[in-house]
């Protein structure tokens, strides 16, 4: 059995809505903004597939997996695997947004578990998530997002 006990938890403050937030991650045209992907699914409601789709114009998919848990805009739970590894259900993790309203900023955790200690799945997400997470802070804070 392989061990799949790494977890990632990121945190950040944005001056901005829980709508907005949960928008940022679901919307393409939004995601593309500070991601250079789009988050992809036909209607982000649990069981329905979703993708993470580059947006150079080759439009390879590089993520794929389900809709856990849909409850906009405070939580959205997905699996998470890369395109390739999609039909070994061992290689998925599992990503949990939360969303909180504090005062007259959200608060957003993301947690992304059930990651082989040591993998490359645990190395891109470690470096990725606080570029992609500050990206989107600033894109929701100023209107524009970061070269990534």
């Amino acid at each position: 059995m392989t061990d799949m006990s790494a977890s990632f938890v990121y945190v950040t403050y944005i001056r901005t809505t829980p709508d907005k937030v949960f928008e940022a991650i679901t919307r393409p045209e939004i995601a593309c903004r500070y991601w250079g992907h789009e988050n992809i699914s036909d209607d982000w409601q649990p069981g329905s597939e979703w993708r993470h789709v580059r947006t150079n114009p080759a439009r390879s998919v590089d993520l794929v997996g389900k809709v856990l848990e849909s409850d906009p805009p405070r939580r959205l739970v997905l699996s998470w695997a890369n395109e390739s590894q999609q039909d070994d259900p061992a290689q998925f993790s599992r990503v949990i947004f939360d969303i909180d309203q504090q005062d007259r900023m959200v608060r957003l955790t993301v947690t992304h578990e059930d990651l082989q200690p040591g993998s490359g799945m645990l190395k891109g997400i470690t470096e990725g998530w606080p570029l992609v997470l500050s990206s989107m802070k600033s894109l929701l804070e100023t209107g524009q997002g970061m070269d990534l």
